[in-house]
């Protein structure tokens, strides 16, 4: 593993003005190619380069898919994938890791050998739901996922159910989980904190809200509500995943990071765009958009209220939505 510069070789860089400006962190992303540039490694590297960090991206698997749905999967050989990442470790220092959709649990174990050599490099790992896959694909995929890459994640990031039904899938309680019996299960495979997106609260008269918690096994930790509205994103858990890699990897602390990293989603959210005929797409470069003509009141039209992302839990409108 590479080593970072020394405090005397900064400090020498910053003395000399001619000398070239570090690097921006390097994060490394496993997941799957979506040509709908919503999720996936598309939107890992849009994220990460937003965040101004620089993605190293490694393709586990070739998604068939639009902005409405996922048709197929090719999963890419478990020995490509080890290749990839391996080729690019040898050259260039890692800060973070990002595990999104791996393809197989043979690529599983491939990523989880490759991320054993770097033990203090911070992993974020999502987990999408996978319904989609068929059931002989699905179940060793997440028992390969439960065994190898939990013991080496720092923050689980997924949606309440999709967690739910991978961390306890014998739940049979009329009272779904909290945030914090989420990691306890997560913490009995090695994972230190969750993320769970997409907490259902009560509704407060006709608005109804969901949360969005950073959990320890000892209790929460810190989290964001935001108001629930009826138009569907995709590519949403993708982005805080990413963008949550990106700022621990530039050396935020954790709690901090959490935060920035929902705001992050909202404001790409709020700026999101339907540039198909199925679900609205996060734009993560909201902050390079022009500001509004004068006069503009920025209030949205009839077909831009938007709602529950596809696992983020998060939402879009045209006006601030947060509750604390």
């Amino acid at each position: 593993m590479k080593s970072s510069p020394d405090t005397a070789s900064e400090a020498d860089s910053a003395a000399d003005p001619g000398a070239e400006p570090p690097a921006p962190a390097c994060v490394m992303a496993f997941n799957g190619s979506d040509p709908s540039g919503a999720g996936g490694l598309a939107g890992d590297v849009a994220t990460i380069a937003a965040m101004g960090a620089h993605a190293l991206p490694v393709v586990t698997a070739i998604v068939m898919r639009d902005t409405a749905e996922i048709f197929d999967q090719q999963a890419v050989d478990a020995d490509i994938v080890a290749q990839q990442a391996r080729s690019i470790l040898e050259d260039v220092t890692i800060a973070g890791w990002k595990v999104g959709f791996l393809g197989s649990a043979e690529a599983v174990s491939a990523v989880a050998e490759i991320l054993s050599d770097y033990p203090d490099v911070p992993l974020v790992s999502y987990l999408p739901a996978l319904s989609w896959l068929e059931d002989d694909e699905l179940q060793p995929y997440l028992e390969a996922f439960r065994e190898l890459i939990l013991p080496a994640t720092e923050v689980l990031v997924g949606n309440h159910k999709t967690l739910t039904d991978f961390l306890l899938p014998d739940w049979d309680s009329e009272r779904p989980p909290s945030a914090r019996e989420l990691a306890v299960a997560a913490g009995e495979h090695g994972t230190r904190y969750v993320l769970v997106t997409g907490v259902m609260l009560p509704a407060k008269g006709a608005e109804q809200f969901i949360d969005n918690v950073l959990a320890s096994p000892q209790g929460a930790l810190t989290g964001e509500k935001f108001e629930r509205f009826d138009t569907a994103f995709v590519g949403a858990g993708d982005t805080l995943a990413a963008s949550l890699a990106a700022l621990l990897a530039a050396g935020s602390e954790l709690q901090a990071a959490v935060g920035e990293a929902l705001s992050f989603l909202d404001q790409s959210l709020d700026s999101g765009f339907r540039p198909g005929m199925g679900n609205v797409v996060p734009d993560r470069f909201f902050w390079a958009l022009p500001p509004p003509e004068e006069g503009e009141d920025g209030e949205p039209g009839p077909d831009d209220i938007e709602g529950p992302d596809d696992d983020a839990g998060a939402a879009k409108a045209g006006v601030p939505r947060r509750v604390h």
